[in-house]
């Protein structure tokens, strides 16, 4: 299972929510992995097409090289994002707009696609961390990481909106929350 956290604060409320998932993981016997995509350099993608004809994004040589191998090998994908302008961060939108090279698109106008994925299994649990208490104010952030998942035939078999959190470590005050997260990682890592 990969955690994949957008948050470019570290240790803020976004990766204390991607580590209690994963620690109900790891309980339930599954292998977990942490990214911290503040640690990668990952090039916004300029819509160049060559990752079409040579599956991986050949422009760049970035953090997303790294990042391609742990994406193909996991099953099951955490994705959070704390909520920025009722969207998620630029790290996690560069990092979705570079899956881009898992598509097959088709010649014809409009490109019919497919994704490189489907033969597996896979699903995905997405949560967003949000400052304001109105679920208005989250926006699209839990689309955004949800939507470019099930294109590429990703199962998304949960999501976790979560409103009222801004200061640094606040959401560990919610003991609610906190074995929500845990309680998520471990369904989450028998989920077949």
């Amino acid at each position: 299972m990969l955690g994949i956290s957008g948050s470019p604060r570290k240790n803020g409320n976004t990766d204390i929510i991607i580590r209690e998932m994963l620690r109900g993981a790891d309980d339930a016997g599954i292998k977990t992995e942490l990214i911290f995509l503040r640690d990668y350099v990952i090039t916004p993608c300029i819509g160049c097409e060559k990752c079409r004809k040579d599956k991986t994004c050949s422009q760049y040589n970035d953090g997303m090289n790294l990042l391609y191998p742990k994406i193909e090998a996991a099953d099951h994908i955490i994705l959070g994002s704390p909520v920025y302008h009722y969207n998620i961060t630029s790290q996690m939108k560069s990092f979705i707009d570079r899956l881009y090279p898992y598509y097959i698109f088709s010649d014809d106008r409009p490109r019919r696609y497919q994704s490189r994925l489907a033969d597996t299994k896979r699903s995905s649990l997405i949560f967003s961390i949000c400052e304001q208490t109105d679920k208005k104010e989250e926006g699209f952030a839990i689309e955004a990481m949800s939507r470019p998942l099930e294109a590429l035939s990703y199962h998304i078999w949960d999501t976790l909106p979560l409103c009222g959190f801004f200061e640094k470590g606040s959401i560990l005050q919610d003991v609610t929350i906190m074995e929500t997260a845990y309680k998520m990682g471990r369904e989450f890592a028998a989920y077949q």
